[in-house]
């Protein structure tokens, strides 16, 4: 019989989540500017490594980056949303931006070459504040590449 381990299950908090966006910091999104529903969200595109398929086998091919999609339900309802409208309407690229979760236990996600995707206000019916931005970027994998 195994015993238990007691491992701690950690905790979430659901004010840590942000994004900083480092040459702007106008834009800086803390949890208190989203939506309680899916705060912020990210993912990526594509696959980390490639698989070549050969006669016997399959050759990698790691991929020395991927396009991180972030997902954020902004209030329409605060002045940051204007701020980032005002920011596309003057340039949609921002840089730098890094991505904290709702966990110290979790390392921040930071995306290069950043800028702003797409921003869907949702409806002006006064029955749901929250608005859908997303921001695209480039995060760095498999550094080992460019040790040769």
């Amino acid at each position: 019989m195994a015993n238990n381990p007691l491992i701690d299950q950690g905790t979430l908090n659901r004010v840590r989540c942000s994004i900083i966006v480092a040459s702007y910091p106008n834009l800086n999104i803390t949890s208190g500017y989203m939506s309680k529903q899916s705060l912020a969200r990210i993912s990526f595109d594509g696959n980390f490594n490639e698989q070549i398929p050969t006669a016997t086998g399959v050759v990698n091919s790691p991929e020395p980056y991927a396009m991180g999609s972030v997902a954020v339900n902004l209030l329409r309802t605060t002045a940051l949303a204007a701020a980032w409208r005002a920011q596309w309407e003057n340039t949609t690229i921002i840089g730098s931006i890094t991505i904290y979760s709702d966990t110290a236990a979790f390392p921040a996600f930071t995306l290069r070459s950043s800028a702003i995707q797409h921003f869907d206000p949702n409806a002006f019916d006064g029955n749901d504040p929250a608005s859908a931005l997303m921001l695209r970027g480039v995060y760095d994998i498999n550094t080992t590449l460019w040790s040769f």
